[in-house]
């Protein structure tokens, strides 16, 4: 939401009070769009999911992960799968450099909306490309076994389901991105799935555009930076991923 200040429209007053005025108008203009704008962070996500700076919390199911960096939450969906006794609701959350997307969390949670189903399947983390896959495997936080993958992939700007954000004006870049996918079921009626991306340029460092440095064999150079600085981002979010109510 942006707020606008007319500064042509007429309010009584003289050219120098007017003036005056509008600086004034335009600083409480600012100061509410900053609020709105933290407010939308912390409430658009809905009331089973929230975003303060760098922590995600999910009240169901009830999880806290810190982020990898200040993400704005811009646009969420539910989609019902009544073949599959199940709903699965869709968040976004961005980090951007003048419209341009660097980096988007992509936040699913299963669950089941018939508790007479059976259990629900979770099928394993698949990678784009077996040579652009750079790790994989699977931890445990108490009872849950959390599965991991990192990857090269590249963004696809015409994903029907990345099409709500383009049309708020944010724009994608079909450069490589490097990504990590975690998954876990926090028990056996609901299930996560995390995706995390970020634009290899965005690293500060000069990479290839092209594929093949980016091979899992002939990665060297900046390009090995790029995911050994990736790694250790991963890392610390599923160290500070935490289970609620247990």
């Amino acid at each position: 939401m942006t707020l606008r200040v007319n500064p042509e429209e007429g309010n009584g007053l003289s050219g120098k009070q007017a003036g005056g005025e509008v600086k004034v108008m335009k600083r409480i203009a600012l100061i509410l769009f900053f609020i709105l704008l933290t407010a939308s962070s912390v409430l658009g996500a809905g009331k089973d999911l929230e975003v303060r700076g760098k922590t995600l919390t999910s009240r169901k199911p009830p999880f806290v992960v810190t982020l990898p960096s200040d993400l704005q939450w811009i646009h969420s969906s539910s989609i019902e799968h009544p073949t599959e006794s199940s709903l699965t609701r869709t968040d976004f959350l961005i980090r951007d450099q003048k419209k341009q997307i660097e980096e988007m969390l992509i936040v699913q949670i299963a669950a089941k909306t018939n508790p007479q189903a059976g259990p629900m399947v979770v099928p394993p983390l698949k990678p784009f490309s077996e040579k652009r896959m750079y790790s994989k495997g699977k931890i445990r936080k108490g009872e849950t076994e959390i599965e991991y993958l990192i990857q090269l992939m590249a963004w696809n700007p015409d994903a029907p389901s990345l099409q709500p954000i383009l049309k708020k004006g944010w724009t994608l870049s079909t450069h490589w991105a490097i990504q990590t996918q975690i998954l876990f079921q926090p028990d056996l009626e609901q299930a996560v799935f995390l995706r995390y991306s970020k634009d290899t340029r965005s690293f500060g460092l000069k990479v290839s555009a092209e594929g093949g440095p980016w091979d899992k064999e002939a990665l060297s150079g900046n390009e090995r930076k790029v995911y050994e600085a990736f790694q250790r981002t991963v890392s610390g979010v599923m160290d500070s991923l935490r289970f609620e109510n247990r």
